[in-house]
C-alpha cells in the first residue's frame, strides 16, 4: 500500500519568505537611520533657528518620526 504526502504552504516557498524578511528588517533599518538623522540634524538647530521654522524642541521627536515613518 503506498502512501502520497501532500504538502501545501502558503504560496511562497522558504527561500522568498526569508528573502522577504531580509527585505523587511532592511527597510526597518532605513528607517531608524532617517529618523536618527533628522532628529540629530533638528537638534543641533538653536532654539531660536527653530523658532524660525516654526518647531519647538519638545517636537522634535514626533517630526522625526513622522518623517522616518509616515512618508
Amino acid at each position: 500500500m503506498a502512501h502520497a504526502l501532500n504538502i501545501t504552504h502558503g504560496g511562497l516557498n522558504l527561500t522568498a519568505r526569508i528573502r522577504d524578511l531580509i527585505d523587511c528588517i532592511k527597510r526597518a533599518n532605513a528607517r531608524a537611520r532617517e529618523y536618527s538623522k533628522t532628529y540629530s540634524e533638528l537638534q543641533r538647530l538653536s532654539d531660536r533657528e527653530l523658532n524660525d521654522i516654526g518647531i519647538r524642541r519638545c517636537d522634535i521627536a514626533d517630526i522625526a518620526r513622522e518623517h522616518a515613518y509616515c512618508s
